[in-house]
Formats: C-alpha cells, structure tokens, sequence
C-alpha cells in the first residue's frame, strides 16, 4: 500500500450520489463567487543557487522557499507563473527567481489532493487556465493576464465533484486549440464508468466551457475508467498520454484515445478485458505515485511523489524504452513542464505528506 496520493478501496465508498446534471452545465462567468485576482505582493527573494547531477541531467534551483506549490507554466520572456494548492495564489517568478503574488483565487478550499491546481495558458499568453477545488466542486477558470496581473476569473466549467482526495487537476492546452482536464474519482469509484459523470474522466472543451467538436458522447467527456490522473501531456505526434494513480498496486502510463475506456474501478494495470485499454506501462505505487507528465528531447518525463524521483520514459511512436530514474534527492516531485531547451520541476514537500528539507518547496530547471 502508498503512503503517497494513492488510497486503499476500503476508505472509498462505493457509491455516490450523482452530480445534478444542472451543475455540470459549463458556466460562462460567476463573478460573485471568487474574490478579486489582482492583489500583487512580493512574497520571497531569489535563491542561493544550488545544483545537482544526475548522469548527462543538471538540476538547478529556480526558486526556493514556495508553500504547496502544484503547477508552473512558463512564459515565453523567461518568468513563470505558479499555483500554490493551499493558499489559492498565483505567483509571477522573475528571471532571477524573486516572486509577487499576481493573482489569488479567494474561494480555494485546500484539502490532502484539493486547492488550486492545474495552470494552462493560452498561446497568445493572454489567458490563464486554473482548475481549482472551492467548498462546492472543482472547476476550471479563465483569467485574463497582461503581463503584470491577472483579472478577474470567469468560470467557464463547473459542477465536478469533489472530495479530499480524488480531484485529479491535470490541465493541458492541446494541439488542436482545446483544453484537457483530469478529474478524479472523488473517492466514488462507480463514476468512473458512468460516462454521464465527470467524475473519472479526461475532458475535452473550448476555451469558453463548451464540449470539443468530435467528443464521443457529445458531452466534455472525453475518455473514461479514470481513478485519479493529474499528468498530461502530448508528443510531438499529437498523441496524448496520461499518468494515473493507482490504488494499492498499480500506477499506470496511458495513450489517451477518445472514447476509450481506462478500467478503473474494475480493473487496475494489465489484465482488463477487451472492452477496456491496457495501460502502456505499470509502476508500483510505492515506486511512482505519478503526478505531472511531459514530452520532451523524445522521452515522455512523469515527476514521482512516493517514488521522490523524475522518471524518464523513451518513446519511439507510442513504444516506450526502460524508464529510468532520476534525482533522488529532491523528495516529492509534483509539476513537470517543458521551456524549451529545459524542463521545469516543482517539488512537493510541504503539502502534509512530505519531509521538508531546507529552502522547500522549490522550482527546478533540468538541463542537458
């Protein structure tokens, strides 16, 4: 059994009762329930630089001293930006690793795998994507950014489920204009199959909440049988994979297809039957415990949190080589994101299941 993000069945009920098919409706703007997302403070100084090896990889810190960091997305001018799961805020990471609070979404509602996640952000960087656990649900907001400070957020899905555990919170701008959004099972496994849920699912909309042209049950769902994924990610071929946790024995690497159903709760890892897809590779959970994913220099890079390692996963099409470990010493690793000709890395140490070393929570920069 994981200590990490990964659950026993027995703490799970098997049942629940089903969201209220009005909820689900994607709402265009709720500007009453979130405080404003302009606030803009000077939260930290840069880091003492501090770098590791790991065969051919260099690792150097970006930033140190974050609380519960969850998701970074970078900027084409060399700043980030960063979701602090518990305290609601987004923060703007300068190139010399100082960072000011740009925005603050007020109805966040931390939990053990709830808060402000996943961050996606438009290709003209002009809007930022947040999906966020509130008291009510998990939704996924829309913020205008300028550069210096976010607006007001505008709620473009809403109505999932939610509980403390199960939230999913994997956010991806796709090849094809759309976003991608994981959602766990909320701890109620039987979601996962009713594809009339959007609990347990990969969903698939527009930038305005509506279902994406072509989805399989004209609905946002997308695919189904999830238990709990927070990594996405697409190759170079527009394929799109997904690392999924599993229960007490099996994490799983997919390729994502639409429609596809993923298993859970009835199957966990190989041996489904052929109405289910098999998952590409298998980890046990105290191996991996698998949050972010991302392509790049032609491998598939999945950040472990029970594993405490950055797992890199050579593919040659949807064929994947031996994964290999790297950087052991970091702890928990939560985000993983691709900047050009490096990846960035969060760590994952001071969200309650961690052992906080000094200069923790941070933002890591892999090189060649």
């Amino acid at each position: 059994m994981s200590t990490g993000e990964s659950t026993s069945p027995t703490s799970e009920p098997a049942t629940s009762a089903e969201p209220d098919p009005s909820s689900e409706a994607p709402t265009t703007e709720d500007p009453s329930s979130q405080e404003p997302a302009t606030e803009e403070t000077t939260s930290s100084t840069p880091p003492d630089v501090n770098t590791q090896a790991s065969g051919d990889l260099t690792a150097t810190d970006v930033v140190t001293g974050l609380v519960t960091p969850w998701d970074v997305e970078p900027l084409s001018d060399g700043r980030m930006l960063v979701s602090s799961r518990d305290t609601g805020e987004i923060l703007l990471v300068d190139t010399d690793g100082g960072t000011t609070v740009v925005g603050v979404l007020g109805e966040t509602a931390p939990s053990r795998e709830g808060g402000l996640l996943g961050l996606a952000l438009s290709a003209d960087e002009r809007t930022l994507f947040a999906y966020v656990t509130t008291s009510r649900d998990n939704r996924v907001v829309a913020l205008p950014w300028n550069g210096s400070r976010l607006g007001q957020p505008t709620v473009i899905v809403s109505g999932i489920p939610n509980e403390d555990t199960h939230n999913g919170g994997g956010l991806i701008l796709g090849p094809d204009g759309f976003l991608y959004a994981s959602t766990g099972d909320a701890r109620a496994p039987s979601l996962s199959q009713d594809t009339g849920s959007l609990n347990g699912k990969i969903l698939r909309f527009t930038v305005t909440g509506a279902p994406a042209p072509g989805n399989p049950f004209d609905s946002l769902v997308y695919s189904y049988g999830h238990r709990n994924v927070q990594g996405l990610a697409f190759d170079d071929e527009g394929r799109l994979w997904a690392a999924e946790y599993g229960s007490s024995e099996w994490d799983e690497l997919n390729v994502i297809e639409a429609g596809f159903n993923y298993g859970w709760p009835d199957v966990e890892g190989f041996g489904g039957s052929a109405d289910t897809a098999e998952p590409v590779l298998t980890w046990t959970t105290d191996e991996a415990s698998p949050s972010g994913l991302a392509f790049w220099q032609g491998s598939l890079w999945m950040a472990a949190l029970q594993g405490e390692s950055l797992i890199e996963i050579p593919i040659d099409g949807a064929i994947p080589s031996q994964p290999i470990s790297h950087f052991g010493d970091y702890g928990r690793l939560r985000a993983v994101t691709p900047d050009g000709d490096s990846l960035l890395v969060t760590t994952s140490n001071t969200d309650g299941r961690g052992d906080p070393a000094p200069g923790d929570d941070r933002v890591i920069r892999i090189t060649f």
